[in-house]
Parts: C-alpha cells; sequence; structure tokens
C-alpha cells in the first residue's frame, strides 16, 4: 500500500467530502527529510469535523488521524483544511 493510500484510509476518519493528496517528495530530491525516506505531501481536506474550529484545531484533527505516519513516512505536511460551507 502507498504512502497516499494509507494517509486515504485514516483521514477517512474525519469523513471528508473532498480530499486531494498530492505527493511532492520529488520537488525535494536530496533533501534530508528526502533520504531518511520521508515524503512531501500537499492536503486538501473538506470536512464538517473542522466546523467551528481554527487553523491550529483543523491541523491537529488531521496530524491525529494521521498519528503515526507523521513520525517516518511524512516529513512535511502542507495542509488546507475546511468545512463544507468554507470550501
Amino acid at each position: 500500500m502507498s504512502v497516499i493510500d494509507m494517509m486515504r484510509e485514516r483521514l477517512a476518519t474525519l469523513e471528508p467530502t473532498e480530499l486531494t493528496v498530492i505527493d511532492d517528495s520529488a520537488l525535494h530530491a536530496g533533501h534530508l527529510g528526502a533520504r531518511s525516506g520521508g515524503g512531501h505531501y500537499r492536503l486538501n481536506i473538506v470536512s464538517s469535523r473542522f466546523t467551528g474550529c481554527n487553523t491550529m484545531q483543523k491541523h491537529r484533527l488531521v496530524y491525529d488521524a494521521l498519528g503515526s505516519l507523521m513520525k517516518r513516512e511524512i516529513h512535511a505536511l502542507s495542509i488546507n483544511a475546511f468545512p463544507p460551507d468554507e470550501s
């Protein structure tokens, strides 16, 4: 299973209505994180779970859903998280 597939599986707990994961790892070839195996990703996610949350709270929900992937498989993650009424 690819890292993107694992990310999608774990992020499903947030019940997203929209989810896009883009692997930017090739843009960071040679970067310290890339050498250790961690990838660089961009995430766009829309979920009603983000309603009423500030940016930090939304990011915490994403990090909690991704869990242990943030320790090895993911070196850098750019997050765009919105509730449905702001997407």
